[in-house]
């Protein structure tokens, strides 16, 4: 049985202001983001499109809008309606927690619709230069959410189950490094890999949906559901729900466009 080593959740302190891990993490997803989105639009549509490192600064700007409006609305309801319909003004307490992933993609997707109405080109091009960026920055996030003992699993007996002494004295899965591992590194390696050949325009974008939804719904049965919802119809959780949509609109991308690989 492992221990929760109780990461002290500032990565630094100055007196009393403080940098969290989390927020550390959040900026080394950003930097990925530019890193290899130097090597993505390298490939030959965004080549024949002139895209520069400029729009990628653009996109990056209007991405982190969307997932910092987009996941904290989504969260609000998705998740807590009732609390938050009572107290709006908590709303805008973000720094209480509070961010949905499906939130945030839905966030993401408005801002990459406006960047490809600006850019003068189709959003499924934007967003299959996007989509093997993702993963990896989601990784990040899950190592935030481990070094902060959140987002904790459910009771366990297997040998690399873990106490998170601030929850209680029970071993539980990981399953923040689950997450980490299968919807940040391993998707991320797939996604890469996939959009590296020529794909038509939506089928990198499907991969990731589609991909992400499967690890994401595995991962929750590990994963302790939401106390204030608990688990849902047929025995899913909200997050297998929201999966769902995700999967079947990354099966219908992957398989429905017929337009011409680049």
């Amino acid at each position: 049985m492992l221990i929760h080593p109780q990461i002290d959740p500032a990565a630094i302190r100055f007196g009393s202001f403080a940098i969290h891990w989390y927020g550390v993490m959040y900026l080394l997803a950003f930097a990925q983001f530019l890193l290899l989105g130097r090597l993505r639009i390298r490939a030959p549509r965004y080549q024949a499109l002139s895209w520069t490192y400029k729009d990628l600064e653009d996109l990056l700007f209007a991405g982190v809008l969307g997932v910092v409006l987009g996941g904290r609305i989504g969260y609000t309801l998705f998740y807590m309606p009732g609390h938050y319909l009572t107290h709006p003004l908590d709303i805008l307490k973000i720094w209480e927690g509070g961010m949905s992933f499906h939130g945030g993609l839905l966030g993401v997707l408005l801002a990459l619709y406006w960047f490809a109405r600006k850019r003068k080109t189709t959003f499924f091009v934007v967003s299959d230069l996007v989509a093997p960026l993702v993963p990896f920055g989601l990784a990040f996030g899950r190592l935030g959410n481990f070094i902060n003992g959140e987002l904790w699993g459910r009771p366990t007996d297997l040998p690399w189950a873990m106490v998170f002494p601030l929850v209680d004295t029970i071993p539980r899965h990981p399953s923040q490094i689950y997450q980490f591992l299968g919807e940040g590194v391993l998707l991320g390696i797939a996604l890469w890999i996939y959009s590296s050949k020529p794909r038509r325009v939506g089928q990198v974008s499907g991969f990731f949906l589609l991909g992400y939804g499967v690890c994401r719904f595995l991962a929750e049965y590990a994963r302790e559901p939401d106390a204030y919802l608990g688990l849902l119809g047929l025995g899913l959780t909200m997050g297998q729900w929201l999966c769902v949509p995700m999967m079947i609109f990354g099966i219908y991308l992957m398989t429905a466009f017929k337009s011409k690989s680049a």
